[in-house]
């Protein structure tokens, strides 16, 4: 069965999420929300840069879109700076029984722990009204730091320590909010931009932690605990989101840690650098400026990077890809899935189904 898809934002991930609404052989795309009034009225192709029309003109008309009845919206729009805005639409998208993939806001990837049971409740009640569900996820926190490393964990005898890194130049980035209101690049160093913010961190990647340690069955030590090292510039950098100018904040290494019983446990960490060649002594990829590694001690010790990078050989840009597709990817499982809130250990496998270039997937059954 086709399901009906509405793309909810044409922005960094959004845009991507079109061309892949537009690929999936299960999916059919029916309507595109946009909030700049300059974009309302154009084809949905032009707006994912593709060279041809969809047929489908974009709209700022929500009402609209949820009159479609669409089974699913795949919401991609920006919730770092309207986190609790972005959770009033993505209930009211529920309640009228739309099934929901999003990008965010990230805390509701595994939000059990992380957040008052007053924030979630409402969701997971107006999604059991409606009948649909609500699953937040994406590659970071997503795949990268819950299937991946879950899935790794299948091949232990004993686990002393599950670390997901994140390693990556943000030069390439282009999120100017993200980079310069929230992580801080280019504000002074003795400044504590809201990434900083003692707690933030653990709401917005604590739900890796604690979603990992659930699928290992481990009761974590409270509260998580948080590590970060901020790093000035040497001298001037440009990237294409902040100007960074000698002295200011230009490369951040943060740590999420739950412990049990005082000893590390579950962690997860970024690297984050704003030009390649900075901070030689941290880990860099063993291919291209981004990747993810696994890092799992025990018996046996077990290691996997995973690294990505677009056609054009940037990763930052393949980065909003594999976001936006394993969201679209999933859109069938979290379609099927139990009214609520679904976490990825609700879902089945999630493949490519249907992708390979020049094979047409063999009927469902």
């Amino acid at each position: 069965m086709t399901l009906r898809v509405v793309e909810w934002s044409t922005g960094t991930v959004g845009r991507h999420a079109i061309e892949g609404i537009d690929r999936h052989p299960d999916l059919e795309l029916v309507g595109v929300w946009v909030s700049d009034p300059e974009k309302v009225g154009k084809d949905a192709g032009r707006l994912a840069g593709l060279d041809r029309d969809l047929g489908i003109l974009a709209t700022d008309d929500r009402q609209a879109l949820l009159d479609l009845k669409p089974d699913a919206i795949v919401h991609t729009a920006m919730t770092d700076d309207r986190i609790f805005e972005a959770i009033g639409d993505l209930t009211e998208f529920v309640r009228a029984g739309i099934n929901v993939v999003s990008s965010g806001p990230v805390l509701l990837q595994y939000p059990f722990g992380v957040v008052p049971e007053s924030v979630t409740d409402p969701i997971i009640e107006a999604a059991k009204a409606g009948g649909a569900s609500l699953h937040v996820n994406g590659i970071d926190p997503g795949f990268a730091n819950d299937v991946l490393p879950l899935a790794m964990t299948s091949l232990s005898r004993r686990i002393d320590e599950v670390r997901c890194a994140e390693i990556a130049d943000y030069s390439t980035y282009y999120q100017p909010v993200v980079m310069s209101q929230i992580f801080g690049f280019g504000q002074p160093v003795d400044a504590t931009p809201p990434l900083l913010t003692p707690g933030v961190l653990s709401m917005a990647w604590g739900s890796v932690v604690r979603q990992i340690a659930a699928g290992l069955g481990i009761t974590l030590d409270e509260p998580l605990i948080e590590r970060t090292e901020v790093v000035a510039a040497d001298r001037d950098y440009d990237t294409v989101s902040v100007a960074i100018p000698t002295g200011t904040m230009a490369a951040l290494h943060f740590e999420v840690v739950g412990q049990v019983d005082g000893v590390d446990r579950v962690v997860l960490e970024h690297y984050t650098r704003t030009h390649p060649e900075q901070c030689p002594q941290w880990p860099t990829p063993t291919n291209g400026d981004g990747c993810y590694r696994i890092d799992i001690t025990g018996d046996p010790v077990l290691n996997v990077e995973f690294g990505h990078h677009g056609e054009n050989g940037d990763h930052n840009v393949s980065g909003m890809v594999v976001t936006a597709m394993r969201l679209v990817n999933a859109v069938p499982a979290v379609v099927a899935a139990e009214p609520g809130l679904v976490t990825a250990l609700d879902l089945p496998l999630v493949t490519g189904r249907g992708l390979v270039a020049g094979a047409a997937a063999p009927a469902a059954d």
